[in-house]
């Protein structure tokens, strides 16, 4: 199965994404809204389809990026019948299975933390995602959203401490850096919920923690209620449109050589490869700029701010970082050239210089 965890640091969310390797079917699991992108280039990136994502709960501490998948991926949004979210594709009820190929998540109904919690248990048993109801060495809070101690408590010892003790759990969100934990190790590490605590003991400690609410709850669970649809476009980031670019899971937008050949908007190709490089045998490409990596910041000042640049180097690695480096420099428009220098004249594109 492939399998990524993948993590949201402003709210300390985890993401997970579950792949058939047969059919690449996939879903994605507790998705972040400012992460949707990065997301959409991974699942693009492994080859995949996402059929599905799946909220665990109404979350109050970020947006979903479900509604920005499924306008993206095509993906069906699937939330707990019992959320009272609206613009859901599908209502899960305990004992739902969620297929994608061969592969399916079990739905158990996990409520305490909010009324419509939800635990997905793998079809084999040997992961469960857990939300918020379990966390590692401890649980979601119970003191807002309907939540209620006395049914976490049952919740979590009915639904995932039942499981096996080797099964691994996932929760929706860490503040310490920790990622994955088991039934075992909670059953006997939990300082809540596991050893000889009772629900008496759980409902007292739960009653006591006396934390804030969270900073984004006023925003983050009207537009989770809606499945993450925004109140208008000015919410969505824009995509670029001065050429075709493909936005890669490391967090950078690439051109593909035709498409740069083909561009009409005439933008500054920036070369970062070394002098002896830029006259070197694998030419340059028309018109290019040299401006070696190393004095990319100190001469950044001779590019045009109000139009697109191109990067370059031999690979695509270099010009990757360059790319970086310009968009902090406050360069908007940018875009590194997918394989550069190689795949540039591999694909026969005009060359000039040494190597022409």
């Amino acid at each position: 199965m492939i399998f990524r965890q993948l993590f949201d640091p402003q709210s300390s969310t985890y993401s997970y994404l579950l792949g058939d390797p047969r059919s690449r079917e996939a879903v994605l699991i507790d998705p972040v809204f400012e992460q949707a992108r990065r997301d959409a280039a991974l699942i693009d990136e492994l080859g995949l389809k996402l059929v599905a994502t799946i909220e665990t709960h109404v979350h109050a501490d970020h947006v979903t990026g479900a509604w920005l998948l499924k306008n993206r991926c095509g993906s069906m949004i699937v939330i707990s019948a019992d959320s009272g979210a609206e613009g859901a594709d599908r209502y899960v009820e305990h004992g739902d299975r969620v297929a994608f190929g061969k592969r399916y998540l079990e739905v158990r109904a996990t409520p305490g933390h909010t009324s419509g919690c939800i635990t997905l248990v793998l079809d084999d048993e040997s992961r469960a995602f857990t939300g918020d109801a379990l966390l590692i060495r401890g649980s979601g809070r119970t003191d807002f959203q309907q939540g209620d101690p006395r049914m976490l408590y049952r919740s979590v010892r009915s639904q995932i401490l039942s499981l096996p003790p080797t099964c691994l759990l996932y929760p929706a969100h860490d503040y310490r850096g920790l990622t994955v934990t088991s039934v075992d190790e909670e059953q006997r590490f939990n300082p809540r919920l596991g050893g000889q605590a009772a629900e008496g003991d759980f409902v007292g400690y739960m009653n006591n923690l006396g934390l804030p609410h969270p900073k984004l709850m006023d925003v983050a669970v009207p537009a989770n209620l809606r499945v993450g649809r925004p109140d208008s476009d000015a919410a969505l980031a824009p995509e670029p449109t001065w050429a075709p670019l493909t936005f890669t899971f490391a967090g950078i937008h690439e051109i593909q050589p035709h498409a740069l050949e083909e561009c009409a908007c005439n933008p500054q190709i920036v070369d970062v490869r070394e002098p002896d490089e830029f006259e070197g045998p694998l030419g340059r490409i028309p018109d290019a700029i040299s401006i070696p990596l190393g004095q990319l910041n100190a001469r950044a000042g001779e590019l045009a701010k109000d139009r697109p640049v191109v990067t370059v180097c031999r690979s695509g690695a270099r010009s990757a970082q360059a790319s970086v480096m310009l968009q902090k420099l406050g360069f908007k428009d940018v875009a590194n050239l997918a394989g550069g220098m190689l795949r540039w004249r591999s694909d026969v594109h005009p060359v000039e210089g040494a190597g022409a």
